[in-house]
């Protein structure tokens, strides 16, 4: 059976859950709580699982697969239907490129690890802290809902009418853009996209509270 490292609240793992549940795959789950005894990602045991001490990390078969834009496109190429991804090479491209938007231009600026740093090293307060988290959520999402309201392809999800790679991108990174109170009005086609996705069991499972080591 695959497994899964992940943590409740991580919207990497999340991405990850959601993908396992669309394709109606079984795994178990292995916590890996990202902030009790320093930090569980650090210890040594998983240090050697994945070296980055980044969740999620999916084993299959005794390999270990790190950074969830792989892993997802790893589990559309080993169990491809339903598929993640459109078919022909202009949609892939274009799903990619909204899935890379949340996962390389927003969510690095406000991993764990950067609002740690921001905090520790940099002295920051909250209030600083959460204005830094906003800010980056809102630039990104300006960007992403003008290219889902320009495009054609935007149908009932972000490609077409059936969820995929990027949809599983979006909804963590918007459950976490609420857990800093970021406003979300200026955004009408992201939420609407939200409502369908959870509309879904695939996506209401994955939901952070419901997992296993959610507190």
């Amino acid at each position: 059976m695959l497994q899964l490292y992940s943590y409740f609240r991580s919207s990497a793992s999340y991405r990850v859950r959601i993908a396992l549940n669309l394709k109606g795959l079984r795994y178990s789950y292995v916590p890996v709580h990202l902030l009790k005894d320093g930090g569980q990602q650090h210890a040594s045991d998983y240090q050697r699982v994945n070296p980055a001490e980044l969740v999620p990390t999916l084993i299959d078969d005794g390999h270990a697969i790190g950074q969830s834009l792989a892993i997802m496109e790893y589990l559309d190429e080993t169990h491809p239907e339903p598929a993640l991804l459109p078919r022909d090479a202009v949609g892939r491209a274009r799903a990619r490129a909204l899935a890379q938007t949340i996962a390389c231009e927003i969510h690095p600026l406000n991993n764990l690890r950067v609002l740690q740093y921001l905090e520790r090293d940099l002295k920051l307060d909250e209030v600083t802290k959460a204005d830094w988290y906003r800010h980056w959520i809102t630039l990104g999402f300006t960007a992403l809902e003008k290219m889902l309201i320009q495009s054609p392809d935007t149908g009932t999800f972000c490609h077409g009418d059936t969820p995929g790679l990027a949809d599983c991108c979006l909804i963590p990174q918007i459950a976490n853009s609420r857990r800093f109170a970021t406003p979300l009005d200026a955004f009408p086609t992201l939420r609407r996209i939200e409502s369908a996705c959870l509309a879904l069991d695939a996506f209401a499972k994955a939901a952070p509270q419901l997992q296993p080591d959610a507190v």
